[in-house]
C-alpha cells in the first residue's frame, strides 16, 4: 500500500469481501448495523414500520451496490448517508402519514415500553417518561436535517468529518446545524431543569 493509501476499517474489509461475492460476510454487516439504522431511521420517521421498512431499503441499496463499492470513507459513514438520504425523501415525500402512530401508543408488533426496576418510586418513574417524552418530541420537531444531524452526533456518536460526509456539506456546516438545533433543543426544554 502506497502513502494515499486508506486504512480500511473492519467493515470497509467486509464489505470488500461481498464486493468479491462472499454473502457470508453481508451477512455479518447486516447483523452489525442492522438495528443502529433502524434505531437511526426511526428517530427520523418517528414510525416503526415506515423504519424497518426503510432500514431493508437501506440494506438493499448496500448490496445493489456492492459492484461500485469503493472504500473512501468509514463504512459507517457510507451506511448512514445512504439511511439519511432514504429517511429525509421518506418525510418530504410524506411516506410515512399513511402509519400515522405515536410514540406512546402500544401496537401489536411493539413491546410496551418499560423503564428499568431501579426507580425509587411510581412518581419519579412517570417524571422521567415525561421528561423523555418532551425530549423525543423536541428532537421529532426539529427541521430534518438538523434532527439528522443531532442523532448522528449524539446517539450514533459519529464525528463531524463523518455528518458531513453523510449530509454532503461542510464541517463548518455541520457545526452550524447542531448549534442551531442544540439552541433550539435548550431554549425548548428550559423549564425542565
Amino acid at each position: 500500500m502506497g502513502g494515499a493509501a486508506v486504512a480500511l476499517d473492519y467493515d470497509a474489509e467486509l464489505m470488500l469481501r461481498v464486493k468479491e461475492g462472499d454473502g457470508a460476510s453481508f451477512a455479518v454487516l447486516l447483523e452489525k448495523h442492522r438495528s443502529s439504522v433502524i434505531h437511526f431511521v426511526y428517530r427520523m420517521v418517528q414510525n416503526q414500520a415506515v423504519a424497518e421498512e426503510l432500514a431493508q431499503e437501506v440494506f438493499l441499496r448496500v448490496y445493489r451496490s456492492r459492484s461500485t463499492y469503493e472504500p473512501t470513507a468509514k463504512f459507517t459513514t457510507w451506511l448512514f448517508r445512504i439511511a439519511t438520504h432514504l429517511a429525509l425523501n421518506s418525510l418530504r415525500d410524506g411516506k410515512n402519514q399513511r402509519y400515522e402512530d405515536r410514540l406512546d401508543e402500544q401496537t401489536e408488533d411493539q413491546p410496551a415500553r418499560q423503564l428499568a426496576d431501579r426507580r425509587p418510586s411510581v412518581e419519579q418513574s412517570m417524571v422521567l417518561e415525561a421528561r423523555l417524552d418532551e425530549v423525543r418530541r423536541a428532537v421529532a420537531s426539529l427541521p430534518a436535517k438538523q434532527r439528522a444531524a443531532v442523532l448522528m452526533h449524539k446517539y450514533e456518536e459519529l464525528e463531524y468529518s463523518q455528518i458531513a460526509r453523510v449530509l454532503n456539506c461542510s464541517e463548518s456546516a455541520v457545526k452550524s446545524l447542531l448549534f442551531r438545533a442544540y439552541e433550539t433543543l435548550r431554549a425548548r426544554l428550559a423549564y425542565m431543569a
